[in-house]
């Protein structure tokens, strides 16, 4: 007997999308078969017929767990930022069963315990399940770059670095979060660590000293309003330190990957390393395939924005034309959120807010965007939301595809829905930058390990339903482009 049974729908496979029934039973798929020959009984059964049956979305980009730590800066006082559980329930509302959070990498004591201390805020507060990046800054010592493999070994197979520290130097809210820049010391032994012991790189990449010097100028030319971001992050910051984190990472043999990539440098950086046979990888973000640093110019123009900076309409159309080619491989929302008040309270580009509220809005935006407005293929769709991420991240085969002896991850997405969201259609907080955005299609059914957690507009899952993910990363990834 079958604890679920899934019935009716198109169900996304690696090879293929095609009409079958998958049974599930303790949390993993156990049988796929064509419609109607599953016969054994279910316990429940869910009908899909009409609808669209991928893997359950992977969000490898929150932050999360350092939104609630003690001291955390806001803008306005008293005003909460959203943490584990805000995040795990825009996810699991949005189709994301898996998230992946950030943990700063401590100098003293257990290195793998004292990322867990920092993670303890998601045990029993999550709908979804989880891990983290670990970050490596400067302030860290050699002797916590050497024991990266402790991290490797324990579950933390990824290392996130920042080569700005995003903000000018006075701003308090770098002694307050994860945020740091790395120098280039430290980031050639890391990735010659990741390297040896198989882990990947993930890559925050602006050149610093350009950064802190379009800073300077702005201030002193009067463009310290908030919608010149983009001319202090600019498309120069990401080009040079692209290439320069490619050149490190191919003198160590280092497999890595950009997040964030917002510009037309950035696409043509990762696919000439591609082409050249380096395992480097492109995330994107669903805000910079929505929108571009022309909307910064809004009386509420700052509700778009996150580090680095959305850039302009051309590099929007090529971000497009590298996920669909893909010389980019996924996309993720660097989701860091808190309310209307508090995201728009910065007015200059020292005060304003990182961070965006779209982990909700990831699946079904993307799936309007790329399938039904660009052509993209269901296969293609499940790979840039879940299958690439959990290959990269060392989630794979247990998360991210939907086949025997796989989690039973799954997002149901019914294409019959077209209209333009409400605040009513979301469930985070009161304002969404997609707002009035039409959609072709959206998750209606989401399951996690088999059990249903949204169903028709009910939220069946409980915030004890969500578990750490277990994670190690296939070194073939790491030593060539592997899609």
């Amino acid at each position: 007997m079958f604890d679920l049974l899934i019935t009716g729908g198109t169900v996304v496979m690696p090879s293929e999308a095609a009409a079958v029934d998958i049974g599930v039973q303790d949390g993993r798929i156990v049988a796929i078969g064509a419609p109607g020959t599953l016969i054994d009984e279910a316990v429940q059964t869910v009908d899909a017929t009409g609808r669209i049956v991928t893997p359950g979305g992977i969000e490898p980009h929150i932050h999360a767990a350092a939104n609630v730590q003690p001291g955390v800066h806001q803008q306005v006082a008293g005003v909460p930022n959203a943490g584990p559980l805000e995040h795990s329930l825009g996810a699991i509302w949005g189709g994301t069963t898996t998230v992946v959070d950030f943990a700063p990498a401590p100098n003293d004591g257990e290195l793998v315990g004292g990322i867990l201390d920092f993670l303890k805020v998601w045990e029993g507060n999550t709908y979804a399940d989880y891990s983290a990046h670990v970050i490596y800054r400067s302030s860290n010592t050699a002797d916590s770059i050497a024991r990266v493999s402790e991290l490797i070994n324990n579950d933390f197979p990824s290392v996130k670095i920042f080569t700005t520290n995003i903000r000018p130097p006075a701003d308090p809210p770098l002694s307050l979060t994860p945020v740091g820049r790395i120098d280039n010391g430290r980031l050639a032994d890391l990735t010659a660590q990741l390297a040896r012991h198989d882990g990947v790189l993930a890559v925050h990449a602006e050149d610093d000293e350009i950064v802190m010097y379009n800073y300077l100028v702005a201030q002193q030319r009067g463009m310290w309003d908030w919608w010149n971001a983009n001319l202090i992050h600019s498309k120069e910051v990401e080009d040079i330190a692209f290439r320069d984190v490619i050149r490190i990472a191919e003198q160590t043999g280092a497999g890595m990957y950009f997040v964030h990539v917002t510009g037309a440098d950035g696409v043509n950086a990762v696919a000439a390393a591609r082409s050249r046979g380096q395992a480097v990888y492109g995330e994107v973000l669903t805000l910079a395939l929505s929108f571009n640093s022309w909307q910064y110019r809004e009386p509420d123009g700052m509700k778009y924005h996150t580090y680095p900076s959305l850039k302009y309409p051309e590099d929007g159309t090529e971000l497009w034309s590298g996920l669909l080619g893909n010389d980019l491989t996924f996309t993720a929302t660097d989701s860091s959120f808190t309310t209307y008040i508090d995201k728009t309270a910065g007015l200059n580009v020292q005060d304003m807010r990182g961070g965006n509220i779209g982990i909700e809005i990831r699946m079904g935006v993307n799936y309007s965007e790329a399938v039904v407005r660009r052509g993209m293929s269901l296969t293609q769709f499940a790979n840039i939301t879940s299958t690439n991420a959990a290959r990269l991240l060392g989630m794979y085969p247990q998360k991210g595809v939907i086949a025997p002896g796989s989690d039973a991850d799954l997002a149901i997405i019914d294409p019959t829905i077209h209209k333009r969201l409400t605040m009513d259609d979301l469930h985070l907080r009161d304002y969404s930058p997609w707002e009035g955005w039409e959609i072709f299609g959206w998750p209606t059914t989401v399951i996690l390990r088999g059990k249903v957690m949204v169903d028709n507009g009910q939220l069946l899952g409980d915030p004890s339903d969500g578990q750490r993910v277990r994670r190690r990363i296939d070194p073939a990834v790491l030593q060539r482009p592997a899609f």
